[in-house]
């Protein structure tokens, strides 16, 4: 599927995950990101899902550096229930800027699965945070009681990438379309067919497909990539 014009009012990109992106142009030096990568509500930075998708954002964007944390309430091992995303801005802020501390000069990419991307759009808000951009893998778009959270998306001015699942229920692609469409920034997005919360893809619709779950996360990274890198170079 073809990327549609840009619009006067703001460039949209999107892909789907059948399609094969073009390698990021990234090169080592001042122009390799450095990542800041933030947790879901239910399971820390050392799950098997962010460990790999930590290396494979590291591989497909050169980064300098992919930095996973825990927020207070799910480190050491604690189970505790979320707070309010609100409640973790300083924090995830305060990691931010350590890592921008290792590696002045670099882009600043921040990344999230689920909560830690909403989380990511309100940092990349603050004044004191210089974000390049944002990648929001799994975007919770629709709040507990239903109601789209739309507020924080359409505040920001940095380019966001959306990597969402079609059968994502907390995130239906008609409305995150019609809140990309009133957003002042750029925005791309890389649909995985049949993907859920967690972009996992059932294995009845892999066979359907003739896909596996590698190859549709490759395609959602190498998409990543291109948008990554287009953004960067327009900087």
């Amino acid at each position: 599927m073809a990327s549609p014009p840009p619009s006067k009012r703001r460039r949209q990109d999107r892909t789907v995950d059948r399609e094969s992106p073009s390698k990021s142009t990234l090169t080592q030096g001042k122009s390799s990101p450095v990542v800041v990568f933030a947790h879901g509500a239910g399971a820390p930075s050392s799950s098997d899902w962010m460990i790999r998708w930590r290396e494979m954002l590291k591989k497909a964007l050169n980064a300098v550096e992919v930095v996973t944390f825990d927020y207070p309430y799910i480190s050491g091992g604690k189970r505790k229930a979320p707070p309010k995303a609100e409640k973790l801005i300083d924090f995830h802020s305060d990691i931010v800027k350590n890592a921008v501390s290792k590696y002045p000069g670099h882009p600043l990419v921040l990344a999230g699965k689920s909560m830690g991307s909403r989380i990511s759009c309100m940092v990349a808000g603050r004044e004191d945070i210089a974000a390049s951009l944002i990648v929001c893998l799994g975007y919770p778009l629709k709040g507990m009681n239903g109601a789209v959270r739309d507020d924080t998306l359409l505040q920001l001015t940095v380019p966001v990438m959306f990597v969402q699942g079609t059968k994502d229920s907390l995130c239906p692609l008609e409305k995150l379309e019609a809140v990309r469409k009133k957003m002042k920034a750029m925005t791309g997005l890389h649909e995985i067919d049949g993907g859920d919360h967690s972009l996992k893809i059932s294995k009845r619709h892999l066979q359907t497909k003739g896909l596996t779950q590698d190859e549709a996360e490759d395609a959602a990274v190498q998409a990543i990539a291109s948008f990554v890198s287009r953004s960067l170079r327009r900087r």
